[in-house]
């Protein structure tokens, strides 16, 4: 007999499941960016962070760093909890996603001058990315193992 090598059924599930990752990654970061957004407006509209391009006292730098910190967290756990398998990998994806940009963030802060603060906060962005990924998608995985569907 010849074999052919056609087409198998599970290509069409395979791309589904291609496109669910995406899309689960592409919700946990605008999740992240609408929390950090809506909470920096937020802050700086009670008075607690001065205007926008205003420089700031590092204990708001840790302020922010904390609430950045728990929406990290929140947005790989969405992103885990999206994912259409291996939840943690894709919330580590993400956590990676983080480092790039936050990288570009402590480049950003060497050349940008004071009024983007102090270094060690895009660095400390930095640091936070993968473990908070790994809580966020270690959460997501415990959730939906006790999950009965």
């Amino acid at each position: 007999m010849i074999a052919t090598s056609g087409p198998t059924v599970t290509e069409p599930r395979r791309e589904r499941r291609i496109g669910r990752s995406i899309v689960a990654v592409l919700a946990g970061f605008l999740a992240i960016v609408v929390l950090d957004s809506g909470i920096d407006a937020v802050v700086h509209a009670t008075g607690i962070f001065p205007p926008f391009g205003q420089p700031m006292a590092d204990s708001l730098f840790l302020l922010a760093l904390a609430y950045r910190t728990v929406d990290a967290i929140i947005g790989t756990y969405l992103v885990g909890r999206l994912a259409p398998h291996r939840p943690r990998r894709h919330a580590m994806t993400l956590g990676l996603i983080g480092v790039v940009l936050s990288s570009l963030g402590v480049v950003a802060t060497v050349y940008g001058g004071p009024e983007f603060g102090p270094i060690w906060y895009p660095l400390a962005l930095v640091a936070i990315s993968l473990p908070c990924a790994w809580i966020g998608g270690t959460l997501a995985q415990r959730t939906r193992g006790r999950r009965t569907d």
